[in-house]
C-alpha cells in the first residue's frame, strides 16, 4: 500500500508505504456522507415522534451541514489540523444525540416496545456532552491545530479529567435507568431522573467542581486568543479577526435571538449567528479572502449604526408628529418615512468614512490619498512631477513588487 501524505499548506508530502492514515481526504469524505445520513434518520424519526421536523425547524439542518461542510474542507485541505476534525466530530456526536433520543422515545414514551437496541439508544443519547466539550478546544487551537506552548498540554489534561466528571455525571442517570430497567424519557429521549437523584452525594460535588473548572478553562482559551491578537501582525492577526468577528456575531445574534424569541424569525437569526463562527474559523485556517475581514468589519458597523440611527429618527419623527402635532398616523409614517430615506445617503456616507478612519484605517488612508492627489493633479502641468506623483500614490496604496509607467506618444 502506498500513501501520499500532505503538509499543512496542502502540498505533497513524503510517501509513506505499507501505512494507512486515518486522517485523510477519504476519512473526511465518509464522515461527511455519515453525517447526511443522520440527518435524514433524525428527520425521519422525529416525524414519527409526533414532533414534526425538529431538526428541520430553526435552520438546525442548515447550521449543522455549516459545520460539517467547513470541517470537511479544512480536513481535506489540512489533514494534520486536528480542527477539521473536531468540527466533524462535534457536529456527528450531536446527530448521533439526537437520533437516538428521538428512537428512545419512540419505544419508551410512545409505547412501540421492542425496537432492537432501544437500551443502547438510550445510553447513547448523553453523547452532546462531550461533542459541546470538544468544540471549545477549537478556539485554543485556531488556527493551525498546536498549542502554543507546553504548558497549555498540563491545561489540557485538567480540561478532560473535569470533562470526565461533567460526562459521569450526565450519563449516571441513563446507566442507572436501564441497569434497574426503570426507563422513562422525554419527547428527545432525555431520562427523567426519578426522586432518589444523587442530588447531595459526592457525585454531585464532582460534577460542580468540574464543572467550575470547565468554565474557568473556557475563559482561558478566549483569553489566550485575545492576548494573541494583541501580539499579532500581518496575516496572523487578519486569521484571529475572522475567528473574533465569528465569535463576536454569533454572540450578538443569540443575544438579539432570545429578545425576539416570541417572534417567528428567532430560529433563523439564531442559525445565521450559529453559523457565523464555522464560517470565520474555516476562513481563517483556510486564508481565503483573509483580508477582506477589515472591508466586512466596517461595512458591518457602518450599517449597523446606519440602521439604528434611522429607526431612532422613523420612530422619534411618528410620535412627534402623531402625540404633539395630532398629525394623522397615516401622514406621520409617510413624513418619517420620506424623512428616514432621505437621511439614508448622507448618513451612511459620513457613518461609513468615521468608521473607516477607525477600523478600516487602510481604505481609508488609500481614500486620502488619491484624493489628495487628485486635488494636485488639477494644477500640475509638467509631465515628470505627475509620473513621480503618480507612481508614489500607487505604491502608498497598493503596496505592488513592481511599478512601470508607461506613455503613449501620438505621432
Amino acid at each position: 500500500m502506498r500513501l501520499v501524505t500532505t503538509t499543512e499548506a496542502g502540498e505533497p508530502g513524503p510517501v509513506t508505504p505499507g501505512r494507512f492514515r486515518l486522517t485523510s481526504p477519504v476519512t473526511a469524505t465518509v464522515l461527511g456522507v455519515l453525517t447526511v445520513i443522520l440527518t435524514a434518520a433524525g428527520i425521519m424519526l422525529s416525524i414519527l415522534d409526533h414532533q414534526g421536523s425538529i431538526l428541520g425547524s430553526g435552520g438546525i439542518v442548515p447550521v449543522a451541514l455549516v459545520y460539517v461542510a467547513v470541517g470537511i474542507i479544512v480536513a481535506r485541505r489540512q489533514p494534520g489540523n486536528p480542527i477539521g476534525w473536531i468540527l466533524i466530530t462535534f457536529i456527528l456526536l450531536f446527530l448521533l444525540s439526537a437520533v437516538v433520543g428521538f428512537y428512545a422515545s419512540l419505544d419508551y414514551r410512545l409505547g412501540h416496545h421492542g425496537l432492537p437496541l432501544a437500551p443502547v439508544a438510550v445510553l447513547l443519547q448523553p453523547l452532546w456532552a462531550p461533542a459541546l466539550l470538544m468544540f471549545p478546544v477549537v478556539i485554543l487551537l485556531f488556527p493551525d491545530g498546536r498549542l502554543a506552548s507546553r504548558r497549555w498540554r498540563r491545561v489540557l489534561q485538567v480540561y478532560a479529567v473535569a470533562g470526565a466528571l461533567a460526562c459521569a455525571a450526565v450519563f449516571s442517570p441513563a446507566v442507572t435507568a436501564v441497569a434497574r430497567h426503570d426507563v422513562r424519557v422525554d419527547a428527545f429521549g432525555d431520562v427523567i431522573s426519578g426522586g432518589n437523584s444523587h442530588g447531595g452525594g459526592p457525585l454531585a460535588v464532582l460534577e460542580v467542581l468540574g464543572l467550575g473548572a470547565i468554565l474557568v478553562i473556557w475563559v482561558s482559551f478566549v483569553a489566550h486568543q485575545v492576548l494573541s491578537w494583541r501580539r499579532a501582525a500581518g496575516e496572523r492577526r487578519q486569521q484571529l479577526k475572522w475567528l473574533a468577528s465569528g465569535a463576536a456575531l454569533s454572540v450578538g445574534v443569540i443575544a438579539v435571538s432570545f429578545g425576539i424569541s416570541s417572534t417567528g424569525v428567532a430560529g433563523e437569526v439564531l442559525a445565521i449567528g450559529l453559523a457565523a463562527l464555522p464560517v470565520g474559523i474555516g476562513v481563517g485556517i483556510l486564508k481565503y479572502r483573509l483580508y477582506d475581514i477589515d472591508r466586512i468589519i466596517s461595512r458591518t458597523l457602518a450599517y449597523a449604526i446606519v440602521t439604528g440611527v434611522l429607526v431612532g429618527v422613523y420612530a422619534g419623527l411618528v410620535l412627534l408628529a402623531t402625540e404633539v402635532l395630532r398629525l394623522h398616523s397615516t401622514v406621520a409614517v409617510a413624513a418619517a418615512t420620506l424623512a428616514a430615506a432621505a437621511l439614508f445617503n448622507p448618513l451612511r456616507r459620513r457613518v461609513q468614512h468615521a468608521v473607516d478612519r477607525r477600523f478600516n484605517r487602510a481604505r481609508y488612508d488609500a481614500d486620502e490619498a488619491v484624493a489628495a492627489f487628485a486635488s494636485r493633479l488639477k494644477d500640475a502641468v509638467d509631465l515628470d512631477s505627475v509620473r513621480d506623483d503618480l507612481t508614489g500614490v500607487i505604491r502608498q496604496t497598493l503596496e505592488p513588487a513592481h511599478l512601470s509607467v508607461w506613455f503613449s506618444r501620438d505621432g
